[in-house]
């Protein structure tokens, strides 16, 4: 048999395969259902979530444009445009709004390697049951209402609160705290703290076991002390989830809500017509 005819035989017994573009479209979606089907299913209750709880809601920002009337309800209520966004950013007090927001989302993000460091300290201790009672008692204040929260910060810093029996133990002098304009945004900053701190170590701590552990053997064969595990071990091991919260509280810096401020507001009051 002469060469080009062996060339002709093998090509003939290669399989014939259809390029993707010559595949039906269906047929690969079929395939991939019965290939990744499992993970399609775990899609669906997150994209049901966002549906109803993120992209549904977005329906209500139409009472923004609009005079609205709850007897005429949304669609009846006269449509008025951009008036209450002119009325808004005209407002005489728009500019103190928009710098105590700023300055108070700075301030909490400027809190964002606390609960990393609680992980590092946390992750140091070796003796179990003191580990998970700290560990407990910094996840507890998470689980405590908002509503609880402002009334212990309301009591708490009356003049005969809490708050003012230490300063009074280190020497210092009654006040009511809440009604120093200069000392709201300390509370608000150091309350969300002692509510959060705990329950943000809990990723970290999830990141610190996932460092291997002959990192720290070979460190350790080298003379590295804790502290130089920390710097060249341990931080570097957590650093790609440091960075991935960070980049999502700075997405975040302006959703810091209302509605512990009015809450503190309405605390305020009680105080003063007490």
């Amino acid at each position: 048999m002469s060469t080009k005819s062996k060339a002709a035989a093998a090509e003939e017994k290669k399989p014939i395969t259809l390029s993707s573009e010559h595949v039906p479209l269906s047929y690969r979606i079929k395939k991939d259902l019965q290939r990744n089907g499992m993970i399609y299913a775990m899609l669906i209750p997150v994209l049901v979530y966002y549906v109803i709880f993120k992209f549904g809601p977005m329906f209500g920002l139409y009472i923004s444009f609009i005079d609205y009337k709850p007897a005429r309800g949304i669609f009846g209520s006269k449509f008025v445009g951009l008036k209450w966004f002119k009325s808004f950013f005209s407002d005489y007090y728009f500019g103190r709004l928009l710098i105590n927001t700023v300055r108070i989302a700075v301030a909490d993000l400027l809190t964002f390697p606390l609960p990393v460091i609680l992980a590092l300290l946390i992750n140091e201790v070796h003796h179990k049951g003191f580990k998970k009672s700290v560990q407990t008692l910094t996840y507890l204040p998470h689980f405590i209402s908002l509503i609880v929260v402002v009334g212990m910060i309301t009591d708490f810093s009356m003049t005969s609160g809490l708050f003012n029996d230490i300063i009074v133990f280190f020497g210092g002098e009654r006040s009511p705290l809440l009604q120093n304009p200069a000392l709201y945004r300390t509370i608000y900053v150091l309350s969300d703290i002692w509510q959060q701190v705990g329950w943000g170590s809990i990723i970290y701590l999830s990141a610190l076991s996932g460092v291997d552990a002959q990192l720290y053997d070979a460190a350790s064969i080298d003379g590295a002390g804790r502290f130089q595990k920390l710097l060249h071990v341990t931080l570097p091991g957590i650093m790609p989830t440091i960075i991935t919260m960070l980049i999502l509280r700075i997405g975040s810096l302006m959703s810091i809500g209302y509605e512990k401020t009015i809450l503190q507001l309405s605390g305020f009051h009680r105080i003063t017509d007490s």
